[in-house]
């Protein structure tokens, strides 16, 4: 079976820092999948925005989301938002953090960006949510971001390009 991800970049924080920008995405891959291991320096929503030359800051995002806690299972929905592909829950201060963006199809430039996203923190809950940037622009930035403080130091970004098998 052939090798489909292939690491395009990471990147580990050596303090702590509000967003982190990946550019230059090379446009030969079928999708890409982010990975993001950390922490926040205070109760946070994590963002991941993107663009065509420069970042969407926009209101062109979409987000559907599904949530399970000890407490229950929520949902909702947002659209025409600007703060990017939504993760959908809120990451509470040094909980520990796993977010996994699938961004399908993104350097085709005859559809809207799809992105699945994976969310777990500090083993009490998990979100999984599906969002869309209303663009029919290839992606070669993204910058991942909280929407409030920073990521700790030593949280790691980690960007994969998945070609078809």
């Amino acid at each position: 079976m052939p090798r489909t991800y292939e690491p395009i970049a990471s990147q580990t924080l050596g303090s702590d820092a509000a967003t982190v920008t990946f550019s230059s995405i090379p446009q030969t891959y079928t999708d890409l999948v982010l990975v993001v291991d950390g922490a926040a320096s205070g109760d946070s929503n994590p963002y991941l925005r993107v663009g065509n030359g420069s970042v969407d800051t926009g209101s062109n995002y979409s987000v559907t989301r599904v949530s399970g806690e000890s407490t229950g299972a929520t949902s909702g929905r947002g659209s025409n938002l600007n703060a990017g592909l939504y993760n959908g829950y809120t990451v509470a201060n040094n909980e520990r953090l796993l977010l996994v963006w699938h961004l399908m199809s993104y350097a085709n430039t005859n559809v809207f960006k799809t992105a699945l996203t994976t969310t777990a923190a500090g083993g009490s809950w998990v979100s999984r949510n599906v969002a869309l940037w209303r663009s029919t622009a290839a992606i070669d930035i993204m910058t991942v971001r909280l929407s409030a403080f920073n990521y700790r130091s030593g949280s790691t970004f980690s960007l994969y390009g998945i070609k078809a098998a």
